[in-house]
């Protein structure tokens, strides 16, 4: 009762509006209206969390022990939207909410069990900056907020790579991103099972380099990916 009558008061005099449409919330929705979350494409990998099209993606490329995303992604439609808003919107809050939903819906399917801890994807120290937060880092804190798991984003670092990936195709990000990470502290995460975190999974590249780079810690590790959007193949 308490948390809703402060909210109540917030909204009055900051109201609170959904990322997608635009429309009021009311004080009983946290992220997206009614409607936006009704239509959201939820993909349910977490009901088959190592034999899903997300994962096949990773399949003799890293030890993979599960993958998931919240929703399915497609540029121009209402998931391009919220990831625009959380990269480009100044909102780094809606990364650490959209966190704690996927970890919400993830936690009941057991997706969490045996994982010791989450490295979100880094990004550069010139792109965080320009950018002011790490999506990534946000949503790696909802999850944590709901899994009690530590964040350990301190491991690895991202270097310059020369371009964008988001219009490149599948053979140009594996090129882009072959040497984008450098490995900083080994001890934290060597023979651990770590859970990947990055805003959106669409060949897979990014994690496949950022795994290759932590596999050099030790052997005996393995992880599991978490995003918010995956693109369909």
């Amino acid at each position: 009762m308490k948390a809703s009558f402060l909210t109540r008061i917030f909204d009055l005099f900051s109201p609170r509006h959904c990322p997608v449409c635009g429309h009021q919330l009311s004080h009983t929705q946290s992220v997206l209206c009614a409607s936006c979350r009704l239509h959201l494409p939820v993909t349910h990998f977490e009901l088959s969390p190592l034999d899903n099209d997300m994962a096949r993606r990773f399949w003799g490329l890293i030890p993979i022990e599960r993958a998931a995303a919240l929703f399915f992604y497609e540029a121009q439609s209402a998931t391009a939207t919220l990831i625009y808003q959380l990269k480009y919107g100044h909102q780094p809050q809606l990364g650490e909410q959209l966190g704690r939903m996927a970890a919400i819906q993830m936690e009941a399917a057991h997706f969490f069990d045996d994982i010791d801890a989450i490295v979100p994807v880094p990004l550069t120290r010139w792109r965080r900056w320009h950018r002011g937060y790490n999506q990534s880092m946000q949503i790696a804190r909802g999850v944590s907020q709901v899994t009690g798991l530590p964040i350990y984003n301190k491991v690895v670092q991202r270097t310059t790579f020369i371009q964008s990936q988001t219009h490149l195709n599948h053979w140009q990000r594996q090129a882009n991103t072959s040497e984008a990470f450098r490995l900083l502290h080994a001890e934290p995460v060597s023979g651990k099972h770590l859970l990947l975190i990055d805003d959106i999974v669409t060949t897979g590249s990014t994690i496949i380099a950022l795994a290759t780079e932590l596999q050099k810690a030790g052997s005996h590790m393995h992880f599991s990916v978490l995003s918010l959007g995956y693109t369909k193949s």
